[in-house]
């Protein structure tokens, strides 16, 4: 018996239900809860259902189900590298395998929530799904526990649950509850269980952020050996976390975990916390990291510590970005700084060109929003901003398209491969051919890609040319002159 399976655990009463045993949910959720567990804010543990046939429960079973969450990164200009051994779940069950398993934790007195992580496409209608036996959908899987909880408390109105998905797309609490509605009227449930879902259930809406590496096979032996026992469920993560919840209820108070300083927000309007972290994080890698790659830099961590790249990072989001996020100044900026500190993550090797992965649906998401903001608030073009456009089209400058993606070179020689939508590649080999200003303007008015003609803002096309000639002579000269 290794040491995670003999290790005492505290009984306490099933509260939440888990669809998903993935790395992620273990390392932020259950994580939390394991903490909120010792502050004594929660006292209660966690089933999870592994909610489809692929992948096995064995190594939960050895363990007891315990497990060992490693956080490696920087926190506050410091290095961290922690562990927790976690303890609060309870049980987990394979649905897949046992259909009665599953439908008993419907009926349990004591459970209050379903967390969800089954994937951007877990929370999808399908009208086709079957009620009888093991619905094939997540929203499927959820209408049959929900109506089997229903049934077994005889529509108690107390009894409903709070359900808080964590799947990363918009509104997907909203969804959530769209889907099981329509599946309840698809399966002809009764209509009083529709109203008891409506009125009874509280389907949040949230955000979640925390970059988890899962299982780290290359440092495996060495961490273990370090933690003085072997552990087939390690999870490594960063220290950052962050959880905005937005619901039409205040929940805050059954689900405390604010209160001991765990980075949870209760919010009735997530939207200003989504766009702040597109914009910042996400929007920061999008405007910066094909200008770096061009200047040579192949990982994160190695731009954030380079005197030009680095500074490029930096200043857009601090002087262009940051300025436009509907959240108080002050708070957005610290944001910021926490993001720089998880760009130079020791332990994180992240790679250019995985974040270059379909750039221009990504500008257009991440970096056009502040575009368009910055343009209405001070009726000129964001320059550094416009300087990222103009370093997606170098990026992009190819006609080399073949089967597996667009190919070009950078200025060392360097060969690398543009991966993005098969019509998107077309379109730069068509127009990349031609001279600056006429490529310029193709990319440029292409409403397909921007929803919108960018060459009607004044002076666009003539800025965005001119910093891609200087892209094209020297990359690294160009990202100094910009910084001027």
């Amino acid at each position: 018996m290794n040491y995670l399976e003999s290790l005492p655990k505290q009984k306490r009463p099933v509260r939440v239900v888990q669809f998903g045993e993935g790395n992620f949910l273990r390392a932020f959720v259950d994580y939390m809860l394991d903490i909120a567990n010792e502050k004594g804010v929660f006292d209660g543990s966690v089933a999870i259902v592994k909610p489809i046939a692929f992948g096995s429960l064995e190594n939960f079973h050895k363990q007891n189900n315990n497990y060992t969450v490693v956080l490696r990164g920087k926190e506050q200009g410091k290095t961290v590298d922690e562990k927790r051994v976690v303890t609060c779940v309870e049980q987990v069950v394979d649905c897949t395998q046992d259909l009665e398993g599953f439908l008993a934790l419907a009926e349990l007195e004591s459970l209050r929530f379903v967390v969800s992580n089954t994937t951007e496409a877990g929370i999808t209608l399908d009208e086709q799904d079957h009620f009888e036996g093991l619905p094939e959908t997540y929203p499927g899987k959820l209408t049959k526990f929900l109506y089997q909880r229903y049934q077994a408390f005889a529509g108690a109105a107390d009894k409903g649950l709070i359900l808080l998905p964590v799947e990363l797309i918009e509104h997907n609490g909203k969804k959530l509850r769209e889907c099981v509605l329509d599946l309840i009227g698809i399966w002809k449930l009764p209509e009083a269980f529709a109203r008891w879902v409506e009125d009874a259930c509280v389907f949040c809406t949230t955000l979640v952020d925390r970059i988890v590496t899962g299982y780290p096979r290359d440092k495996a032996s060495e961490i273990c050996e370090n933690l003085g026992y072997n552990d087939l469920l390690l999870d490594v993560c960063e220290p950052f976390a962050l959880w905005v919840i937005e619901s039409e209820q205040d929940i805050s108070q059954e689900l405390p975990l604010h209160k001991i300083g765990l980075p949870v927000v209760f919010t009735d309007n997530l939207k200003p916390y989504r766009d702040r972290k597109v914009r910042v994080l996400n929007g920061a890698h999008t405007s910066s990291v094909l200008a770096a790659y061009l200047c040579g830099q192949s990982i994160v961590r190695d731009c954030m510590s380079d005197p030009v790249v680095g500074q490029l990072f930096r200043r857009v989001v601090m002087e262009e970005i940051v300025p436009q996020v509907k959240l108080p100044e002050q708070e957005v900026r610290q944001f910021a700084q926490s993001v720089f500190e998880r760009f130079e993550n020791p332990f994180i090797d992240h790679a250019l060109l995985s974040i270059s992965l379909n750039s221009v649906s990504k500008w257009k998401a991440r970096v056009l929003p502040t575009f368009l903001d910055h343009y209405a608030a001070c009726g000129n073009l964001p320059k550094l901003i416009t300087f990222s456009f103009a370093a997606l089209l170098a990026f992009y400058r190819s006609s080399d398209l073949r089967q597996d993606g667009l190919y070009a070179k950078r200025k060392d020689g360097t060969e690398y491969v543009i991966h993005d939508d098969g019509s998107v590649l077309a379109f730069f080999a068509e127009h990349s051919q031609k001279d600056e200003e006429a490529y310029v303007t193709a990319v440029a008015a292409n409403t397909d890609f921007w929803g919108q003609d960018l060459t009607a803002y004044p002076e666009f096309t003539q800025t965005v040319t001119r910093w891609l000639r200087a892209l094209q002579a020297d990359p690294v000269q160009a990202v100094k002159e910009i910084l001027k």
